[in-house]
């Protein structure tokens, strides 16, 4: 048990080495769109309810920002590896 642990703790460690086989950008993209789209179903939720979300549009537009950013440098990134 203890050594199933230790070497799941490893391979966490491995996301955060230099050579590794994780996209980062498109890891920290898909959590972007994951949060606005909790956000999106919680706007149907309330609005279902009678009741206003408010959510200010400032954190809103800086999740777009990030999801738009981290899946275009990805792309990009690709795109410039295979040119090589």
């Amino acid at each position: 048990m203890l050594n199933k642990l230790k070497q799941k703790w490893m391979a966490f460690r491995d996301i955060f080495k230099d050579s590794n086989d994780i996209n980062e950008k498109t890891v920290v993209g898909f959590a972007s769109f994951a949060i606005m789209t909790i956000f999106a179903i919680a706007d149907l939720v309330t609005g279902y309810f009678g009741k206003d979300l408010v959510i200010n549009e400032f954190i809103y537009d800086s999740f777009l920002f990030i999801t738009l950013g981290s899946f275009g440098i990805a792309e990009l990134g690709d795109i410039f590896k295979k040119r090589k």
